[in-house]
């Protein structure tokens, strides 16, 4: 087989593995330009200070002994196998390298004759582009799991980040769709990345040329859909994984119906993307803003809102802790506030040291009022448009979400007449100056 038919092939196989992110970029070359974006393989992912990476993204093998019922290149599918050799990998990189194609390669496989052959052939492959081609680039390697630990400690050696996919969030889920991998074969290589990664480190302050293990950390991926698998029971998961594993990134890949199989949905009974993105939306409070996966949702309330991001969820489910005075609230509370960002945070903390901040400021801060009015005070002033004394989650959400049922009489603040006799009842007007703004 020619080396272009493979890498087709392979880079196809490829592109359901979300844990390096592409740019869906078709961008081709043109006469007396340099750098490819549709050539087969070629993905982008980001850097920390959120540079940019174009990266070689293909399997080293799909044919696979395994039979997961959710994968495409499972063993029982009637699909075009194909599988590199060492050289032939690293050739290939080396020379998409050298033309400015790539910067770097995320290498994964799928399992061929045994988990330890496999990492045989994928740490050769690697050890060639280090030892023989010099390449000091980017390499992400996906881990087998099952594999000797020394295997996955020699490829942490001369790989920047390894990646082990958990696959599915429950082994309930695993023993259904994917019987021949199994919990412990997952997590025991996790854990051991982790510690060497931790150990590396400590070894390097007291020695400095102690060899590099996994220096980008380690990442997973996950599929969401294909069991019946809550979102707190996935939430809860990946708050696991960062804590027990200091893991880099959770990736969620919603479920795409490849193959037919009784025990795979066919039907949604929501977006499956949209699920996937309030999940990293979700990950990302976790993260950054010292969230925990029970405060987000809880056995009364499994699943994420499909009308307002979790960090509203969480805001509209403990209303009573709202509104928050801008000027004098902590910065975790503040971190909690729906439209105020960790960035917005910081300038609101270092703005208020100067003056107190006015709704003014806000604007001009660019903080996204049109959430977090709902939740702050200024100066004691409330600008929700709303009666905080019947402020409710229910009332705020149908705010948020331009809901035409909202019974605006009953939220507005009554503004006093010189007119009106004590006991003359406040009627509604478009006309009025206190007309509530729902944008």
């Amino acid at each position: 087989m020619e080396l272009l038919d493979k890498l087709e092939i392979l880079a196809d196989s490829a592109k359901y593995d979300v844990s390096c992110s592409s740019s869906g970029s078709d961008r081709k070359n043109t006469n007396g330009g340099v750098g490819n974006g549709h050539i087969a393989g070629i993905c982008h992912s980001w850097s920390e200070d959120g540079r940019c990476i174009s990266l070689l993204k293909v399997l080293f093998s799909n044919d696979c002994v395994y039979d997961c019922k959710y994968c495409v290149n499972k063993i029982s599918n009637d699909i075009p196998r194909a599988s590199f050799t060492s050289d032939e990998l690293a050739e290939l990189t080396i020379g998409f390298y050298r033309r400015n194609y790539i910067e770097g390669l995320f290498l994964s496989s799928a399992v061929t004759r045994n988990p330890d052959f496999t990492m045989e052939q994928m740490i050769a492959s690697v050890k060639k582009l280090r030892n023989q081609y010099k390449f000091n680039g980017y390499i992400h390697m996906k881990a087998i799991p099952g594999a000797d630990p020394r295997l996955i400690y020699e490829a942490g050696i001369y790989v920047d980040r390894m990646s082990i996919n958990i696959e599915l969030p429950s082994e309930q889920g695993l023993k259904l769709l994917a019987p021949q991998k199994n919990k412990k074969t997952i997590l025991a290589p996790m854990n051991y990345i982790s510690n060497q990664i931790e150990e590396t480190r400590s070894l390097r302050k007291a020695i400095r040329n102690t060899p590099q293990f996994v220096p980008a950390g380690q990442s997973t991926q996950l599929m969401v859909g294909a069991t019946n698998d809550s979102d707190f029971n996935i939430i809860r998961l990946s708050q696991g994984l960062y804590d027990k594993f200091s893991m880099k990134r959770v990736y969620y890949s919603a479920y795409v119906p490849i193959n037919k199989d009784p025990d795979l949905p066919t039907l949604y009974t929501t977006s499956p993307m949209l699920r996937e993105h309030r999940l990293y939306q979700a990950d990302w409070l976790l993260r950054f803003y010292k969230f925990r996966a029970d405060e987000l949702l809880d056995q009364t309330e499994m699943n994420f809102d499909s009308d307002v991001d979790p960090k509203c969820q969480w805001a509209l489910r403990n209303i009573h802790l709202f509104p928050v005075e801008i000027n004098t609230v902590d910065y975790e509370m503040l971190l909690r506030v729906p439209g105020i960002g960790v960035q917005s945070a910081l300038r609101i903390i270092k703005a208020r040291r100067l003056s107190n901040l006015t709704y003014e400021h806000l604007k001009k801060m660019r903080i996204v009022l049109k959430r977090a009015r709902y939740f702050i005070t200024c100066n004691g002033k409330y600008f929700g448009g709303i009666n905080t004394d019947k402020l409710s989650g229910n009332t705020v959400k149908a705010l948020l979400t331009d809901n035409a049922e909202i019974d605006i009489k009953s939220l507005a603040y009554k503004q006093i007449s010189f007119f009106d006799k004590p006991d003359m009842n406040w009627s509604y007007s478009t006309n009025t100056t206190n007309t509530l703004s729902l944008v």
